[in-house]
């Protein structure tokens, strides 16, 4: 139990909060809605919880955006935007039962990413009370500096988050849904690559492997009668825990299936916009899996999006029998995906069921969504078993180059392994958290792991080599190319930068180009899917090498990239970075306009954390943009 719960109204009350938790020794941790499932909220003794939920005030500002508290629940929300004719564009499952301030915190991505991006693309900016009682209003900025990215993600252990800012649309006018059946997992990933990689924005693009087509895919979306209350287990349930018992024999049997009656992966598929955009968009897209997959209609997408939130909070029925089932979700470039895909179900196919579908696709890869289910194994409980499954099952993703979350977060659940990601990163991360919260009061333990041999062994000097990963469509460049040897080299292998070469001068090297906030790179706001950095080694000015490896997206707490992204190597300089290329001759995406403020003026309380930053980091002197 922790020592109290406190309900704040106002950014004040947090603030005199953080200030007693100051003087009396406490520990503060901030709740939204109890949504997350990586152990992200956790009482001690010693800590108040801050529930967040009466910082809910909200109104729409020109741009459109949405100034809105972080305890706003989602469906709530979004239900009164669109009554206005907006959205936000965000829908994770768990809308039903969570918050601005979670999604923003956990760095969370909802059902419509593939268009609208995950949540650190929507928001313009946030306010947050850090662990010094500070206000800070961090700003999002085209050509930085920009400190919203290094909130984002930071899962309540740098500030208190309480208000964000989040750019609107226009509510959908139309939609088009179409679903189609491939052969192979494989020719659905290599369609849904081409897809995006082609400029081709669905708002819904799910992909379910065989298992889970069979189980979760339905061409029925008539409105289903309220289910009646569950009834007790019973022979189904000794059943279903019987057969879970045996998971390399059911492995095996499902196996031969896949390569026999069950060589079916689904693909379902939703376009939003105005009719002609959307109606548009669907025949681009139905040119493209038409060609390898056989047409499923629109009742698979219809009834997909009528239910879409039916699994977000109710308990499943293999709990209720006495076994387990859990997910993971995890990223990796295209050219990884399959293999990912592979090495978990060998890991975790030994210890229980697993499957998996994608769920939120981009130009330079995907996410990786897994459900496993199992029991007790002979002497072993289920909750034995269910540990080694889950440990197995995040080892191998990991090991075969995926990303430690994509947006679940990190929490406590996975913080041990943070800095297999991160290595020295994770150091970065810790002296954000002294720079920000010397005394240590947000969130301890949450995303921020204890000091381990992994980040202190110095990372090698990278590559001076350019390589192109044409599958994911990445470039890995040196830091000292010039932006036209750069743009020369992936050229020469099918692809470009994109990059509008007026707005800067050519001979002007890679990592300064970053510093300078990536001048001439698309309008992020138009096209918030198609991010410019996947991954990059830098090289801090204290001599620490941070590697990032490249990702499609990640939700491994802050992204340290905006420690470079136009700080004018202020703090340090890139050494090598993964950018995101587009094949040539691809179409242009359509484009999602926006009017706001896209070089807001630094303010105060920026300045004070940019200098309490670089102090931090052993750079004296104060940030001057």
């Amino acid at each position: 139990m922790p020592r109290a719960v406190v309900w704040p109204e106002s950014v004040e009350d947090v603030a005199r909060l953080v200030a007693l938790a100051n003087r009396e020794g406490l520990s503060l941790v901030p709740f939204g809605a109890g949504s997350g499932v990586c152990g992200g909220v956790r009482a001690e003794p010693s800590s108040v919880i801050v529930d967040l939920k009466r910082l809910d005030r909200r109104a729409v500002e020109p741009g459109p955006v949405l100034s809105v508290g972080a305890g706003m629940l989602g469906i709530t929300l979004e239900n009164e935007l669109l009554e206005q004719g907006f959205t936000i564009g965000h829908y994770p499952s768990s809308i039903l039962c969570s918050t601005v301030g979670g999604w923003v915190a956990a760095r969370g991505a909802g059902q419509c990413s593939t268009r609208y991006g995950k949540i650190e693309d929507m928001v313009t900016s946030v306010e947050a009370v850090l662990g010094t009682g500070e206000v800070l209003t961090a700003k999002v900025r085209a050509r930085g500096p920009s400190l919203v990215p290094l909130l984002v993600g930071s899962e309540g252990t740098l500030g208190i988050i309480t208000r964000a800012s989040l750019r609107l649309h226009p509510a959908p006018a139309h939609r088009e849904y179409a679903a189609y059946a491939f052969d192979t997992l494989e020719g659905g990933v290599n369609a849904l690559r081409d897809l995006l990689q082609a400029g081709v924005r669905p708002t819904i693009a799910r992909l379910y492997d065989p298992i889970d087509t069979v189980l979760f895919v339905h061409d029925d979306d008539r409105e289903r009668p309220p289910r009646e209350e569950p009834k007790p287990p019973g022979a189904r349930a000794a059943l279903l825990r019987a057969v879970l018992k045996k998971p390399a024999l059911l492995a095996r049997a499902v196996g031969l299936l896949e390569s026999s009656v069950m060589r079916r992966a689904a693909l379902i598929l939703v376009h939003e916009g105005s009719p002609d955009e959307a109606r548009e968009q669907a025949r681009r897209a139905d040119a493209i899996c038409r060609a390898r997959a056989t047409p499923l209609g629109e009742g698979p997408a219809r009834a997909w999006f009528r239910h879409r939130y039916s699994v977000s909070y109710r308990q499943a029925p293999l709990f209720r029998g006495g076994a387990f089932s859990d997910t993971m979700e995890v990223a990796a470039p295209w050219s990884r995906v399959l293999g990912v895909y592979e090495a978990v179900r060998r890991a975790v196919g030994e210890h229980c069921v697993v499957m998996a579908h994608l769920s939120h696709a981009y130009p330079d890869g995907s996410s990786l969504y897994f459900t496993f289910a199992g029991t007790e194994h002979g002497d072993e409980s289920a909750l034995t078993v269910y540990e080694r499954a889950w440990r197995a099952a995040l080892g191998a993703a990991i090991d075969a180059g995926a990303t430690l979350s994509h947006h679940h977060g990190v929490g406590r659940s996975k913080a041990p392994r943070l800095a297999e990601e991160l290595g020295a990163g994770t150091a970065v991360v810790r002296d954000l958290k002294r720079a920000w919260d010397p005394s240590g009061l947000l969130n301890p333990g949450a995303l921020i792991p204890e000091p381990g041999p992994r980040e202190a062994r110095p990372e090698p000097a990278p590559s001076s080599e350019p390589s192109l990963d044409r599958e994911s469509a990445l470039a890995e460049l040196p830091g000292s190319f010039t932006l036209a040897e750069c743009e020369r080299f992936v050229e020469a292998q099918g692809h470009t930068l994109g990059l509008d070469f007026s707005a800067f001068d050519g001979s002007l090297a890679l990592n300064e180009w970053i510093a300078r906030g990536l001048p001439g790179t698309p309008d992020r706001f138009e096209d918030p899917v198609q991010a410019p950095i996947s991954g990059f080694t830098a090289r801090l000015h204290d001599g620490r090498r941070i590697v990032v490896p490249a990702a499609p997206r990640r939700a491994v707490g802050p992204d340290l990239s905006a420690l470079f992204n136009g700080m004018r190597q202020r703090i340090g300089h890139i050494e090598r970075a993964a950018l995101v290329a587009v094949p040539l001759g691809a179409p242009r995406p359509p484009r999602l306009p926006f009017a706001g403020d896209r070089e807001p003026a630094l303010d105060e309380s920026e300045r004070r954390a940019i200098a309490s930053l670089c102090s931090a980091l052993g750079v004296a002197a104060p940030f001057e943009r």
